[in-house]
């Protein structure tokens, strides 16, 4: 399952894949630049650190003019390990599954068809998700990314 959010422009896409390789991230990100956001130069991308997302993905997935092409559009950000909290679409991956899966669904055409119609339900309804971490949150939180300054 990928799941993209614009938290700012109130909306998410949810694609169902039967694997997560490479190349399925590679066609994502294609995705993302030529299907949803076509006329943006740049997309950041924040995400988890799993080992297949990265731009040498998109060279194995695509010739390199196609994969150079599309990861000049990308801007790459990773939450820190432990940290899958501070990105808004695990937030939204959380709603759904409260919302649409935590019950048994019967087969893989089901499930996408439940997904789109949370999607559509989700993207209609002004729903959004209430982000209150703070800079100064994450100098609590997150205090050895932030420099010690000694006076």
């Amino acid at each position: 399952m990928f799941l993209f959010t614009e938290p700012l422009g109130n909306w998410r896409c949810v694609d169902i894949t039967e694997s997560r390789t490479r190349v399925d991230w590679a066609q994502q990100m294609r995705n993302l630049v030529d299907v949803y956001f076509p006329k943006a130069t740049t997309i950041r991308v924040v995400m988890d650190n799993l080992n297949t997302h990265t731009i040498g993905s998109l060279y194995e997935a695509f010739p390199p003019e196609e994969a150079r092409r599309i990861a000049e559009k990308l801007e790459l950000h990773y939450t820190p390990k432990h940290g899958s909290w501070l990105n808004v679409a695990e937030i939204e991956l959380r709603v759904l599954t409260v919302q649409c899966l935590s019950r048994r669904i019967a087969d893989a055409s089901m499930l996408c068809r439940e997904v789109q119609a949370w999607e559509t339900s989700r993207n209609t309804s002004g729903a959004r998700v209430d982000w209150q971490f703070t800079s100064e949150d994450a100098r609590v939180h997150l205090k050895q990314l932030y420099p010690r300054i000694k006076a």
